[in-house]
């Protein structure tokens, strides 16, 4: 609603010049939150007029929530992240809900009153029975012509025309109950002509139903789908009177208030005036019959005094204290101080010297008390210490609780001690501080730099510190879901079978308080004896229930266990997801290249763990393409992790590695074979540029970088996947005039070219169809996959390895040293070397020949050994 300077920051203009550090947040509640009735919707909401000033640093992420009538395509809102909408409002102090509606509906008002409340707020907020009223026509009086307001209005039954109380005559003074009718007197007097005439025809008793002048009801039909609608939608301009939308315009509103800027807009109910709330009194109370020796309260001679301490000096309140006691722990007794107050008072009202004053004895006599009363409780024993700190314990600040516990205090004794112990607590904790020192801020409270700290941008809490499990049990298991893997446990409402919910669970809970909960079956539920099954307090209601709406069908419990992929953190079966039989590494297979039998799917191995064993690479498996860890992070972590996607690497033509993404997302790089992503090539064809650019994420200019699809911004395909950057691939239709020379791939029935995507999470992706690089289609084939078969795949046909480099690295050497042949097609004769008869070579050199002629080659080897042998200089190596 606005942001706030501190609290303390001064008013006025000189506030302004303070950062903000503050808030002001406007309060949306959940149906399932404010009463018992389930809502299946997670993303229907209660409006309130209701807001709260918080930090800046509290604030977990951003929502937008908009009235139903502003949602044109409400299944595709609700199918976007953080998506929200209203059609109601709750009040929290009446707790009661009442209907929103446009501004603009209402229409039973004279101009000038609508004129401003729609030129003011957006919506209106009334009650469900008051709104056919609001949303019909203007109603205006049949006698004096002005619009007639619903308390004091009524119609007649046969003409259905309105008029004022006050303008018919006789005046009524109440409308007429409930079951009965009112008709004007042209009316009546129609009526009882016919009557008297015998020619009424009485109609048969048919019920109808009543006329409603609320809107019509929004059909439930598909709207047609507009992509550029939803965005059009969120930035819809909404009006605001002083920070709120709507304001409340019900039965127990006048409408003249409204016109006034300073009018509560807050809902109301009955006002409690009337004479069922009264007390009947009689208007001359009989004289009572007081005893003589009764002293009547309520005069000035009642009135007592509990202290005058304010007319003594500083200096004689501490010479009275240490005149009074030597103690210095009993000059700072609340219980002293107030009794010592109290007898002050009393000798200086009395004109009695300070000197008398004395506190040997423990009693006091009250004014309205008969007998004497201590002004301290007695001590408290040790046993009853330990009693009352364990009930505290055990029941926190509930007193009721704790004083049985310690039967033989009373309550009032047990309130004041808990404010004695509270204070010992307190005491001692501030003694730690000062001798110890205020303890260290946490990592994440912290600023992270000095330029941080300059430009006042600070470290926010830990999103849902307070709601991580860091150390779950030996084998967790999701209270919704039932999966027992996740990067990240949450805390789990009361009432699930497990106190844990995984990743994808507690954050669906704590955004949209959702839980797609799997039900058990009853074998595997245990057995408890003794144990009550009832739910506990605060049971959620989207939790398992016995009694399912009709409306929903339960869910399809699927008996394949459940992998979460590393990549796209959602879950497939065995097969469809693998899991690496040593490092526990769970990806797509589709996405890491991987063939698998469907009988050996436990046995599977990723690449690193492979070549453990083969050693078919080397064994230091750092990425080619990625800056090089220093000898502190090999130390402490040196392999990938399993939680992460770029465990996933495939080995170079060099015997190096890579990371999967690393050699999908550049360009230069391909697979010898696409299909099971094998053995990458082209590193050496990675231009000058990507080499030596600095990476704007880390800062190291090591590694090859690529640029962002939608900015000039450049880093490493490594960076970018840990700084959660949009990744995926995106189909772009192609000409009719450039199909013959553009590859074009169809993927979920989209047809065109396809293109890697790599773009920062600060651009807006919602404009695109990006897919995802483990997104399916109908065979079962990821996105990276049929990019990986299209795009990727080296031209092998007739061409070995070794050729395919030379090739490169002569088009980056610019190589065409005079003698140097490029190897002939594959449809003319293959060379063969004059010398050592070989017919694979990276390159050919022409020769003389016996006859002369320049018909003849020397392979690469022979060719520069004939020149060693010659005495001539060297020619370049092509390795």
């Amino acid at each position: 609603m606005q942001f706030l300077p501190p609290a303390d920051a001064p008013k006025g203009e000189e506030g302004k010049n303070y950062y903000y550090t503050r808030v002001r947040l406007a309060w949306y509640y959940r149906p399932s939150d404010v009463s018992d009735r389930p809502v299946a919707d997670s993303r229907l909401l209660l409006a309130a007029i209701y807001s709260e000033v918080c930090d800046i640093n509290q604030i977990r992420g951003r929502c937008h929530v908009v009235h139903r009538d502003k949602i044109s395509d409400l299944s595709g809102w609700k199918k976007r992240p953080d998506r929200f909408y209203f059609n109601r409002l709750f009040d929290p102090y009446i707790k009661k809900e009442f209907e929103v509606i446009p501004s603009r509906d209402v229409r039973n008002l004279p101009d000038q009153i609508r004129d401003v409340l729609i030129s003011r707020y957006e919506y209106v907020v009334a009650e469900k029975e008051v709104i056919p009223d609001l949303t019909d026509h203007i109603r205006l009086c049949d006698n004096c012509q002005n619009w007639c307001a619903s308390p004091d209005t009524v119609q007649c039954d046969r003409c259905k025309r309105f008029f004022h109380m006050r303008c018919v005559q006789p005046p009524l003074l109440a409308k007429p109950t409930r079951g009965y009718g009112w008709t004007c007197a042209p009316c009546s007097r129609r009526h009882e002509e016919e009557v008297d005439s015998h020619d009424v025809r009485h109609l048969s008793s048919i019920s109808r139903p009543l006329k409603s002048n609320a809107p019509p009801a929004r059909g439930r039909g598909r709207p047609r789908k507009d992509k550029g609608q939803a965005e059009r939608e969120e930035v819809v301009e909404i009006k605001h009177f002083k920070m709120w939308p709507f304001r409340y315009f019900g039965q127990h509103t006048v409408a003249e208030d409204t016109l006034d800027e300073e009018d509560l807009i807050f809902p109301r109910t009955a006002t409690r005036h009337g004479p069922k709330y009264q007390a009947t009194v009689p208007s001359k109370p009989d004289p009572y019959n007081y005893p003589p020796d009764f002293e009547e309260r309520g005069g000035d001679n009642t009135v007592e005094v509990l202290g005058v301490i304010n007319s003594l000096t500083e200096a004689e309140v501490e010479a009275c204290k240490k005149q009074l006691t030597s103690d210095a722990k009993l000059q700072y007794s609340v219980d002293w101080l107030t009794e010592v107050i109290r007898r002050f008072s009393d000798a200086a009202l009395a004109a009695r010297p300070y000197t008398s004053v004395n506190m040997k004895s423990s009693v006091r006599l009250e004014k309205w008390k008969k007998s004497e009363t201590s002004y301290t409780d007695r001590p408290w024993s040790h046993d009853e210490i330990v009693a009352f700190e364990d009930a505290i314990a055990l029941h926190g600040p509930e007193l009721r609780a704790a004083k049985d516990e310690v039967p033989n205090r009373s309550m009032p004794e047990v309130v004041r001690f808990f404010g004695h112990w509270k204070s010992s607590k307190l005491k001692e904790e501030n003694r730690r501080l000062k001798n110890a020192g205020p303890p260290a801020k946490p990592v994440h409270r912290q600023y992270r730099n000095a330029a941080e700290r300059h430009d006042g941008q600070c470290v926010g809490l830990i999103e849902g510190e307070g709601s991580i499990v860091a150390q779950p049990s030996k084998s967790p298991s999701c209270g919704a879901c039932r999966t027992r893997e996740s990067k990240q446990w949450w805390k789990a409402p009361k009432g699930l079978q497990s106190n844990i919910l995984c990743d994808n669970c507690g954050t669906n809970w704590r955004k949209y308080a959702d839980l797609n909960v799997r039900p058990m079956r009853e074998e595997s539920i245990p057995s408890s004896k003794g144990k009550s099954t009832e739910k506990r307090e605060g049971t959620p209601l989207a939790g398992p229930s016995v009694k399912r709406p009709r409306a929903t069908p339960p869910p399809v419990v699927s008996a394949a266990p459940q992998i979460r992929c590393s990549a796209c953190s959602k879950q497939g079966p065995l097969g469809k997801v693998l899991r690496c039989k040593k490092c526990q590494f769970k990806a797509h297979a589709g996405c890491v290249g991987a063939l698998v039998d469907p009988g050996t799917l436990d046995d599977w191995s990723c690449e690193l763990c492979e070549n453990e064993e083969t050693l078919e690479a080397s064994i230091n498996h750092d990425c080619l393409l990625c800056p090089r860890s220093g000898p502190e992070e090999k130390r402490i972590k040196p392999w990938p992790s399993s939680d992460t996607f770029l465990r996933a690497c495939k080995p170079t033509e060099g015997q190096g590695w890579t990371h999967v993404l690393c050699a999908v997302f550049l360009p230069e790089l391909h697979f010898s074979d696409a299909n099971k992503l094998r053995l990458v090539e082209g590193l050496s064809a990675i231009g000058k540029h990507r080499w030596t650019t600095k990476c704007c994420l880390c800062g190291e200019m090591e590694g090859s970088v690529i640029k962002c699809t939608d900015c000039p911004k450049e880093f490493h395909v490594s960076c970018a996947w840990k700084q959660a950057h949009k990744f995926g691939f995106e189909i772009q239709p192609v000409k009719s005039s450039r199909r013959d020379t553009t590859i074009t791939t169809t993927f979920k029935g989209e047809a065109g070219c396809m293109n890697a995507i790599v773009s920062c999470k600060d651009h807006d992706h919602t404009k695109r169809a990006i897919y995802d690089i483990c997104e399916t289609n109908e065979g079962g084939e990821t996105a990276l996959q049929v990019y990986c078969q299209a795009y990727k795949q080296a031209q092998t046909g007739q061409t070995h390895g070794l050729l395919r480099k030379a090739k490169r690295l002569d088009s980056i050497l610019n190589l065409r040293s005079e003698g140097y042949v490029s190897p002939p097609d594959p449809i003319s004769p293959d060379p063969e070397c004059l010398r050592c008869h070989s017919q694979f070579s990276p390159a050919f050199y022409p020769t003389l020949g016996p006859n002369g002629g320049l018909d003849v080659f020397l392979c690469h080897r022979c060719h520069f050994e004939s020149n060693e042998m010659n005495g001539k200089a060297m020619g370049m190596m092509v390795s």
